[in-house]
């Protein structure tokens, strides 16, 4: 700060436009430097290595999404058949179980008949026993 505080409007005119000036002149060498062959061929190759990380990205991601289609569906597959292998073993078992309570229903329909024909054979041992003894 070694200007001078009382500076008259003249000399502050003229301070303000040299800053004005000043700062054209770097926007000017900012955008000649910006279009200049070796920044244009700098942003086309930073351009070329957007493209190809992003190309890189997208197949990554394809990979991972058929990845996980693959092991979905192997996932799915499995399951099938393990319900299916389920299935099948619930009902062979509920097909032994009918077999089983259709063996029990016919030894007691049996054991029944036997029964019955004790209880016959002991009634008409009693008829005979009684017709004897008259």
């Amino acid at each position: 700060m070694n200007r001078s505080k009382n500076a008259d409007f003249a000399e502050r005119l003229s301070t303000a436009a040299d800053a004005k000036k000043a700062q054209l002149e770097r926007a000017a060498r900012a955008r000649s430097a910006a279009e200049s062959p070796t920044a244009v061929e700098r942003r086309r190759a930073r351009e070329e290595v957007r493209v190809a990380r992003d190309a890189r990205i997208a197949e990554r991601k394809a990979a991972k999404l058929a990845n996980q289609a693959r092991e979905a569906a192997a996932l799915g597959a499995a399951q099938a058949a393990e319900a299916a292998a389920r299935e099948a073993a619930l009902k062979a078992e509920q097909e032994a179980r009918d077999a089983e309570f259709a063996e029990q229903i016919a030894r007691e329909a049996a054991l029944e008949a036997e029964r019955q024909a004790a209880r016959d054979a002991r009634y008409a041992a009693r008829k005979a026993r009684k017709r004897k003894g008259r």
